[in-house]
Order: C-alpha cells, then structure tokens, then sequence
C-alpha cells in the first residue's frame, strides 16, 4: 500500500525549502557583510532603465483544502519540482523595480483520499502532475547597496495557466482523472540578496506563491466520495530561485 504522509510529517517538508533558503541568504550575506571595503562590480548596473536575465530553481507545492464538514482530510505527498523563465526588470528608483519573470514550472503532487469505501491504494491515490506558465508582475524593494551585496523584498501577483489541468476531461475520479482549473490567479511574498559579480548580478531568493482562486473541478456526481465535501482547493508553493543579469 502506497504511503500516505502525516500532518506533522506534511508540514515539515513543506517548510524545508524556506529554511534551506533562508540559511543559504543569511549565509552569503554575512559573508559579504563582515568583509573590507570591496572594488565594486557592475558599479552602474543599477543604473540602467531596463534590465535582462534569466532564473532557474526548484519548486515545493502543496493544496490548502477547506471543507464543507468535518472529515478525514485529504493527505498531499509533495515532490521537489522544478522552474526555468526569463527576467525583465524596470528601474523606478534607487530603491523600487518592476519585475516580470515569465517562467515554465513543472511540479508533482500525490494526493491520498481517506474516504471508508475505498479498499485500494488505487482507488487512495491521485497522481496530480502540473505543468504551469507562470507569469509574476512583482515590486522589488531593495535596501541601498552596500560593497557588492544588496537585499531586497519583492512580493506582488502572478497569473498561472495550467497545461495539466484536465479542467475540460469529461472522465472525472471515478474514471481515476483528477481534474484542476486551468486558470489560477496568486499572489507573492519573498526576499533575496543581489550579488554583483565581476561579469554579471547573481540573486539566490525564496519566494511563496499562493493562489487566490478555487482550483478543484467537482466530479461529476455531486455525491463524489473525492469532491463533495471538498469546498475549495487553492495551491501553495515555494521557489528557491537563482537568477542571474
């Protein structure tokens, strides 16, 4: 039988990413901070009006469910995922940027239903594959630079279409299709470090992205043991991202 995640077990690979994330920033900048005086890289760099790159990175997702009732809850088996997409980046001022970073993320979640009916892992298990066009308009807040590191916030929202969604299937879980809305609206919050290299800005961040909207597409019988009791489904992730320019 397939193994199915504790709550416990769930929640501390979930929060895996922002911790690993969050030492390897602290880590690169408290060595950048406790230097000497360093010759400036790309000292104009920030200076430019519009900017180029490209990002790269993994990417954890989870679903947050809400219930009409009180029921055995859905368990998510959540696997490290990965994104590739471009940059393009507006100076405002010193301190502001818009940023557009269209990327392609392809990620894996297992879902376990813990419906008494069910006597197989088969009739347990949902393989839910996603592949996203995620398209993030973020504000980025930096701090002024200081030698050649400079932190920064960034949050804002994002539109993802999913490719995988199996939204218009009319196969539903009872014919062992899992379908998702195809389009899904988010937000985001991260923060990140700005390291200007001899040839080009490396940034290593973390960012969570949370959708606003509904995701599940309900079976067709309104009496699904799978859906009818599931109120809504929205996904939560995290990007460990590594952008360079």
């Amino acid at each position: 039988m397939a193994h199915q995640p504790s709550t416990k077990q769930s929640r501390l690979n979930f929060s895996f990413p922002f911790i690993v994330g969050c030492l390897l920033i602290s880590s690169t900048c408290s060595a950048q901070l406790f230097s000497k005086e360093r010759i400036a890289n790309l000292e104009n760099f920030d200076n430019q009006f519009l900017t180029w790159g490209f990002t790269l990175g993994l990417n954890l997702y989870d679903y947050k469910f809400d219930y009409t009732e009180i029921t055995p809850e859905v368990a998510v088996a959540k696997n490290v995922g990965f994104h590739v997409g471009l940059i393009g980046d507006m100076r405002i001022n010193d301190y502001f940027n818009l940023r557009f970073e269209p990327s392609a993320v392809f990620t894996r979640r297992d879902l376990f239903f813990q419906d008494p009916s069910f006597t197989t892992p088969e009739q347990r298990l949902r393989e839910v594959n996603s592949t996203y066009v995620h398209l993030p308009l973020l504000l980025k807040v930096s701090t002024k630079r200081k030698n050649n590191w400079k932190p920064f916030i960034v949050g804002g929202v994002s539109y993802s279409r999913n490719l995988s969604s199996n939204e218009e299937n009319p196969d539903d879980n009872l014919a062992g299709q899992f379908r998702q809305a195809t389009d899904v609206f988010n937000y985001e919050l991260g923060l990140g470090v700005d390291l200007y290299l001899f040839f080009f800005k490396f940034t290593p961040s973390i960012r969570g992205v949370f959708a606003m909207s509904d995701e599940l597409v309900q079976d067709n019988d309104p009496n699904s043991p799978y859906t009818s009791n599931i109120s809504s489904m929205q996904s939560r992730g995290v990007f460990l991202n590594f952008s360079f320019q």
